[in-house]
Parts: structure tokens; sequence; C-alpha cells
């Protein structure tokens, strides 16, 4: 099935503007954890980023501590009877790409060029271009992208689409960590270059594509939306150093922004189309999008699931493109720039395992709200076109044959609760 590019840009479809907001500074309210002991916790973003990454890090302190609290009952010290099997030994710790020691990161990109050097599930008779189990994930997203973006699905969708490339990555692939994260707030301080995630050496995600002169701007929108536009990075070719220098993406591009304006297609994106992983490592876009203080501001502004979601996806005529628009464009390249193929750069993972994180944190703000039916909002279609039915806790969450097996909304809706038992640190 090809989608035509232009919903795609609705994404995007904003006029860009060149701070963040600056949201009054309140004073924290007095917190009851779920031990009985107290806190507090900031309510508004602060505008001195150093501050805001305090904020930040104080706001997942929080959940951490309200998870762990929650799995085991301190009135008696047994632990509490759970949906799921998940307790406090059965935990995983998810953790930032820069705690990890050299080895534990060798480890995890060791897994996944082990995954992409295996047999396809999905029949070539379906995806003519999967050539890889890594592929079946790129090209389980490609055929959803309509129905899992601006949809009531976006948040839980992604979290089960993380969670089982893990699980690959550990059944399939004799890897003994957990999926790690790329804190986009860190990175917006250093310069992505300079971050341990990106620096290009061979305990990195691979870093910046050959560097590509005198390359236009990103030009996003157009057909009778308003435009978007940001320089384009440092990068451009294809990736030249670390773990994935010699990686081939297989499918798309399906809708890639490229330098100078519009977009560039390979049909549907499902055929063959061998070519090398390209990067565009764009400071600017992780700085304006997806720095502490915008992240800090989408914790604990938004009251409600539909105003946390739309925030984070980038709401159209704000121009806003979110964290989740930010970390796509920071990355850039082919096929970081494409929403569809994106799945392709190893590096998607770990920026929605950062998505998952801040949708964690958020949720225990107000666990019972935001973890059961007004914690979702949306239909089953992108920005509800064409138009489509609600989604409930019963919606089934289907990865075809990238992995299964199919679950409800309501099985995702907390990390611990359900078939999930897994934190943040």
């Amino acid at each position: 099935m090809r989608f035509a590019s232009h919903v795609v840009l609705c994404v995007v479809a904003s006029t860009l503007s060149t701070a963040l907001p600056a949201p009054q500074e309140e004073p924290s309210p007095t917190v009851t954890l779920a031990d009985g002991a107290t806190t507090t916790l900031p309510t508004a973003a602060s505008t001195d980023i150093a501050v805001a990454i305090d904020q930040l890090e104080q706001l997942a302190n929080f959940a951490q501590d309200e998870v762990n609290a929650s799995l085991e009952d301190t009135t008696t010290g047994k632990r509490m009877q759970k949906r799921g099997t998940c307790n406090r030994k059965t935990l995983a710790v998810r953790r930032e790409w820069g705690s990890l020691s050299p080895k534990e990161r060798k480890a995890y990109t060791t897994a996944v060029l082990c995954l992409q050097s295996k047999q396809a599930k999905t029949p070539t008779s379906l995806v003519p271009g999967v050539r890889s189990r890594f592929d079946d994930w790129v090209s389980t997203h490609i055929n959803q992208t309509m129905t899992i973006h601006y949809t009531g699905t976006f948040l839980a969708w992604h979290r089960y689409f993380t969670w089982h490339y893990e699980q690959a990555l550990r059944n399939e692939c004799g890897y003994t960590g957990y999926q790690p994260y790329w804190d986009w707030a860190k990175t917006a301080q250093t310069g992505l270059e300079k971050s341990p995630i990106l620096d290009g050496s061979d305990t990195s995600m691979s870093g910046n594509g050959e560097f590509i002169p005198d390359a236009g701007n990103i030009v996003v929108g157009g057909d009778g939306l308003s435009e978007i536009s940001f320089p384009a990075g440092s990068g451009g070719g294809c990736v030249t150093s670390g773990p994935f220098k010699n990686m081939t993406v297989n499918l798309g591009p399906v809708s890639e922004s490229v330098p100078g304006g519009g977009t560039i297609s390979n049909g549907d994106g499902l055929s063959y189309n061998p070519r090398c992983l390209k990067r565009d490592l764009t400071d600017f876009v992780n700085q304006r999008f997806a720095n502490a203080t915008g992240v800090v501001d989408l914790i604990v502004k938004p009251q409600d699931v539909e105003t946390f979601q739309m925030t984070m996806q980038g709401v159209p005529g704000t121009g806003e493109l979110g964290v989740h628009g930010g970390g796509h464009y920071s990355m850039g390249g082919d096929p970081g720039r494409d929403f569809f193929v994106s799945p392709g750069d190893p590096l998607f993972y770990l920026h929605h395992g950062a998505i998952d994180r801040t949708w964690w944190i958020w949720q225990t703000l107000d666990k019972k709200t935001r973890s059961g039916a007004e914690g979702i909002s949306g239909t089953g279609t992108f920005l509800n076109n064409p138009a489509s039915p609600n989604t409930t806790l019963d919606t089934i969450i289907d990865l075809g044959f990238s992995a299964g097996p199919a679950v409800t909304v309501r099985d995702l809706m907390s990390t611990t609760d359900g078939p999930l038992c897994y934190i943040y640190q």
C-alpha cells in the first residue's frame, strides 16, 4: 500500500519559531510517594537549561521510586500481586546509552548486527525487499505508519514495538542487557557528534554521515500547508565510522525529506533498494525541539493524554516538531528523515526508548488516570483521516511478521502491570 507523501507532511506542517515556550515558574507541589514519603516536583519547566536538566532527573527519579514502591507492599515487606509476573527480582532496568560501559555498548551493537544477519520472517511475496530479521521491523512500520502516528495507539504501539525488538536481540542474538535510550537533553548540551552515542567510535551507535557541502535547507510542508524550514546538518552522506559503517538499508524511501526541499520515494518502499545508511546530524533541531526545557515542559504541562501525545508529536500550526519529530530530524539522513522507514536506522530504537521513557514518567504523575481508559485518546487513523473508531483499552496491537502475539492496548498501558516488566533509570 502506498501513501501520498503530502499526508506525512502534516506531521510537521507549521511555521518554525526560534525559541522554546517560556513557561512561568511555579512552586513545586508536595507529592506523597507510594511508600508514604513526600517529595516536591516541578510544575513548570525552567528556561535555564542547567536547572531543567536537574528537573528532568528529579522527575525520572520520582517515577523510578514510585514504580519500585508499587512492586512491594511496604507495610508487610511482601511483593504485591500483579496481573503479570513482574516483581523487583524480574524487573528489567533500561539505561541511557552514556551510562553503559564500553563492553555493554558493544554487546548491544553486536546484537543489532546479528539481527541484520538473520533471515527475515516476512515473506518476500508480501514485502519483496526484506533481507533480514532487522527488516521485519522496518517493513511492519512502513505498512502501519498511517495507523500508528497521530492516532490513539501511537504511544502503546511503539512501546510494544520497541519491547519486542529488545526481546529479539535477547532471545535471537544472545544479548543479555536491555534496550538503552537516547537522552536528547544530554546531546542538546554536548552536541550530537561529541556524545558517546554518536561520536563514531566502535562503542557508539556510529556517527555522522560524510559531509556534503552546500546542502540546502530541509523544507517540510507545502501542498497547501505552511512550510517549515531548518538548516541541513553537518553530514548528509554515508556513515563512515562505528559499528554500522558497512550497514545496508534495504527498504524505502517512502517520503524522505531531502536538502533543498521536497521528498523522494521509491514507490511504496517495500521493494529491494540496497544503499548505505546515511546520517545528517543536526544540532539545531536537537537544541531547538528536544532540549531539557522542552522535555520537562512536555512532562509537567499537559494534564490529559490528548495534549501530551499531540505536543510530543508536534501540533500542526504551532511551529513545533515535538520531541518525537525533533529526534528524527536530529539524526537526519536516510532513513532517519522518513517517518515510514525510520526504523531502518538502528538509532530509531534508542529514540523510541526515550519516547517511551517520557510517557512512562508522565504516567507516574497520575498513574491511575493515565494508565487506564482516560489515558487513551484518538482514533485508528492519522489525524482521523479517514474517520475511524476511537481507540479503546480493547483495541488490538498486532506487529505482523516482526513479532507476536497480538495484544490489546490495555496490556501496554503500564510497563509493570501487564506482560511487560521494565523501568527506566
